[in-house]
């Protein structure tokens, strides 16, 4: 498979990491995961699938991104982006599309707020729609932890929620 195709097949999957981890558009670091996919091409295990591994490494990529240059997560962007799809996708009156932002913001402040190991499950299942056995794997961690995890992450935005609403 030539990078041409790699980057036809999971740019949209690359810049959507990117974009939930850093919360900004970035195509160096893009760029950067194409490089190290196409650098380390030759240790792709089969175990798992090719969209798995390029996942895993735009994740790593962005965290070690977020890491170095001490940025912080800001809710509002994504927030602010998913509001305005409900806008463009829906006929709701103004009311009620303000209401779904501002629900919107809170859930994106809860689920920032969570721990970081927490965090990082809820967004690998509910954002990157990954199985158990891919956030384990990915983790490094057993199956049970991480459906331990999920259901504490889970507990606590309930708890936050009820508290904001």
């Amino acid at each position: 498979m030539d990078l041409k195709t790699i980057i036809n097949n999971h740019g949209t999957t690359v810049r959507s990491i990117i974009k939930r981890i850093t919360n900004e558009h970035n195509e160096d670091l893009e760029q950067e995961v194409y490089t190290r996919v196409w650098k380390n091409s030759d240790k792709y295990e089969e175990k798992g699938t090719l969209n798995a591994w390029i996942r895993t490494i735009s994740a790593n990529l962005s965290k070690d991104y977020l890491k170095s240059s001490s940025k912080k997560l800001d809710d509002s962007t994504t927030a602010d982006e998913t509001a305005l799809s409900l806008v463009r996708d829906s006929k709701d009156t103004p009311e009620s599309l303000l209401l779904k932002r501002e629900r919107q913001k809170m859930i994106s402040r809860a689920i920032n707020n969570l721990k970081p190991k927490f965090k990082e499950v809820v967004m690998l299942y509910e954002i990157e729609n990954q199985s158990y056995e891919e956030i384990s794997q990915k983790l490094k961690c057993p199956i049970g932890t991480v459906k331990s995890r999920l259901y504490n992450a889970k507990k606590e935005l309930a708890t936050a929620l009820q508290e904001l609403m």
